[in-house]
């Protein structure tokens, strides 16, 4: 437990450097853009980074499953290698697909996004940069061996580029385009520092890219790798996807706003994917206390949500005009509903990593996927019936059946556990009288 907060912090030290320097560049670019503009910029960004999320295979969990001998923190070398080469294979399949994907959204998106015309090679750009610097695999390498120190200083340098080219972009270029290319330079950067750390920490074997080597030897390989993507996809669905459908039925404005809320009220999502990075490490490495490590995971989220969800209530209304100005104050409660969202995945998100680490990654992904489809098509109905908290309260409620689900489904493999132990064990002590019997 002294590793894993000792990881939670410098995970925790990173998100909290960057949450900090996000409200400096949701604040100019909010003020710069204006409700509708900043609607534009929300959806460009949306459209990268849900293309890139729904491409990218979660190669950092298979590093982390697959490079670690399982007894309590030690690495095998060739383990690490062959895990790391089929992640890079996967993250070279992840570049070609995405832009076969961000090229057949480009063009049918005037049909369906508010997205002006003249915008749309920007888009592609963006969700092509996007795709490059997918940084998935090094992160991996970097959580493998436990160096989340290095890692926190290296992923620093994507909100210290955003917010400085944020600057320049409101005294420069006041645009779309202008803080568009900031996000994008800050992506490359990120990326870069990323794999610089990472090689450091564990050199790379271009001979060992390959997509073949350990599927051919690893049982349910493949099985795992569509699980862990779709998993991911579906928690880029429940974010990315939400705000394009946002601002399809919706409109930019409403897009923009929804944006913000989410931001600000979603923060917790984001430690809660922090919580996740943290413990999944250490649930594979040490198997035997797994389940007690999620349970105590499990109840100090529960405070923190808790303490996020009031600080939003007292503050929130005073915090969204403040950085994004009066015009966002609108979104006041379907920020407070994203952050009582943003409090149930906190306390999900060690029981999902539970479920991953024990091989029930499909479980999971099954798990995750009902509440996101079933808010997805009730969302048009929710935003008819009550705007932005209307697609708060479709996101709220994916939230919760998704948690209850993890806790049903743990539930299900305790009592499979209790019920197979007693078993073995009468088993054991029925062979134990047998032997002296038959001498």
């Amino acid at each position: 437990m002294k590793r894993l907060f000792s990881n939670m912090g410098w995970l925790l030290g990173g998100r909290g450097f960057n949450a900090v320097l996000s409200l400096v560049y949701l604040a100019l670019a909010t003020r710069a853009l204006g409700t509708v503009g900043f609607g534009h910029f929300a959806l460009i960004v949306a459209l990268g980074q849900a293309i890139t999320g729904l491409a990218n295979f979660q190669t950092w969990q298979f590093i982390v499953r697959w490079g670690a001998n399982g007894d309590g923190g030690s690495v095998d070398p060739d383990k690490a290698r062959e895990a790391t080469g089929f992640a890079i294979a996967l993250d070279m399949v992840s570049v070609v697909l995405g832009l076969a994907l961000a090229g057949a959204v480009i063009i049918s998106a005037p049909y369906w996004l508010e997205v002006p015309r003249e915008m749309l090679w920007l888009t592609f750009g963006y969700c092509a940069i996007s795709l490059a610097a997918i940084r998935t695999t090094p992160t991996g390498i970097l959580r493998l061996h436990f160096q989340y120190a290095r890692a926190a200083g290296a992923e620093a340098v994507q909100p210290l580029i955003r917010a400085i080219g944020s600057v320049i972009a409101f005294f420069v270029m006041p645009t779309v385009t202008g803080f568009i290319i900031a996000y994008a330079a800050a992506e490359i950067a990120v990326a870069i520092a990323l794999w610089l750390v990472a090689v450091r920490v564990q050199p790379v074997s271009w001979s060992a890219v390959s997509l073949k080597a350990l599927p051919s030897h690893t049982k349910d390989a493949w099985r795992f790798v569509v699980s862990t993507n779709l998993s991911g996809s579906l928690s880029i669905a429940g974010k990315q996807v939400m705000i394009l459908m946002v601002g399809t039925f919706g409109g930019a404005a409403l897009a923009g706003g929804f944006r913000v809320a989410s931001q600000l009220g979603q923060a917790l999502v984001s430690l809660a994917q922090t919580v996740s990075k943290a413990i999944l490490p250490e649930l594979v490495h040490s198997r035997k206390n797994a389940l007690e490590i999620a349970r105590r995971m499990a109840n100090i989220a529960a405070v923190g949500g808790v303490i996020a969800v009031v600080t939003a209530l007292v503050f929130g209304r005073m915090g969204l005009q403040l950085i994004a100005g009066e015009g966002f104050g609108v979104f006041y409660w379907a920020m407070v509903i994203l952050a009582i969202a943003g409090a149930v995945e906190l306390v999900g998100a060690s029981l999902e990593s539970l479920l991953v680490s024990s091989g029930k990654a499909h479980v999971a992904f099954i798990v995750r996927a009902v509440p996101t489809v079933l808010a997805l098509l009730l969302l048009d109905t929710a935003i008819d019936w009550n705007g932005a908290k209307g697609a708060a309260f479709a996101l709220l409620g994916s939230s919760s059946l998704a948690v209850i689900g993890f806790y049903v489904a743990i539930l299900n493999l305790g009592q499979i556990r209790l019920v197979m132990d007693p078993e073995e064990d009468a088993g054991e002590g029925d062979k134990k009288p047998a032997s002296p019997s038959g001498s």
